[in-house]
């Protein structure tokens, strides 16, 4: 197959396919070729073949198994992602255990089918990638789910354990005030009218609040605060809020996006 120019834009999907299976891989060519937005850049059936078209194509979709004569598919993953960061990558495989799909996701995978009696439907799959969705098989969708659950658990368990009481709160009094408030569920604007500030100035001390507690939502902070005793008492029901991608997006008169905060005027 010939490479791709580097410099060329990748409007379609320009898809590199790894799977040992010498007829499955025939028939993922086949599919694809009949898709008039999708192009088959390079194919492999090893982890060393594929290194190499991974190191020199260019590519927007990876479609992978894991198990590989010469070495484990996850690895490939990740150099894939660290070449190309937007890469979509849609891992193909018989492999439904928890470890196989946490490692794929954590490397870089952004679908899981499994394998079954019937040939997946590759190009809706891609198109679902493709327009920012995440083709998972239900299998697959059960063991994320219970790892997080797991994980969830156990980081929970630990940060109660660890986490110190702090003498000295590294949050102001008005950070204090303005937390003690989104833990009741008020809205921006109303604590802005609450104590004499703008929505924006609001907005300016919830990031830096984010920003000390190592958080990016309203509950996280909450939860932090309250494990690290720098509220009051533990407060229940929080509503829902913006988090941080929502605050890093919002248009702040004389602010820049994120948490690059360079004004004086902040109370």
């Amino acid at each position: 197959m010939a490479n791709l120019n580097s410099s060329v834009a990748l409007p379609n999907a320009h898809v590199l396919i790894v799977e040992d299976d010498e007829q499955l891989r025939r028939r993922y060519v086949e599919t694809l070729a009949q898709e008039s937005d999708m192009t088959v850049v390079g194919v492999a059936g090893t982890r060393r073949d594929a290194a190499s078209l991974i190191d020199k194509l260019q590519f927007n979709v990876l479609v992978i198994d894991l198990g590989l004569p010469d070495g484990n598919g996850i690895e490939l993953i990740a150099r894939a992602v660290e070449r190309l960061p937007k890469l979509d990558v849609m891992v193909v495989t018989e492999y439904s255990d928890e470890p196989h799909v946490v490692s794929a996701i954590e490397a870089g995978a952004t679908g899981y089918i499994l394998k079954e009696a019937s040939l997946p439907d590759l190009p809706s799959c891609i198109r679902l990638l493709q327009g920012g969705g995440s083709p998972v098989s239900p299998v697959v969708a059960r063991s994320v789910l219970r790892a997080i659950r797991s994980r969830t658990s156990s980081v929970d368990l630990n940060r109660r354990q660890r986490a110190p009481i702090l003498d000295v709160s590294p949050l102001s009094q008005r950070e204090t005030e303005i937390l003690q408030l989104l833990a009741k569920g008020i809205a921006i604007a109303e604590i802005g009218d609450i104590l004499s500030i703008s929505a924006h100035t609001v907005t300016a001390h919830i990031k830096k609040i984010y920003r000390k507690l190592q958080v990016h939502s309203r509950g996280e902070a909450v939860y932090e605060a309250n494990i690290l005793g720098l509220l009051p008492t533990r407060t229940e029901n929080i509503n829902d809020v913006p988090d941080l991608a929502t605050l890093q997006n919002t248009s702040l008169n004389g602010y820049k996006s994120g948490f690059s905060l360079a004004r004086n005027d902040i109370d």
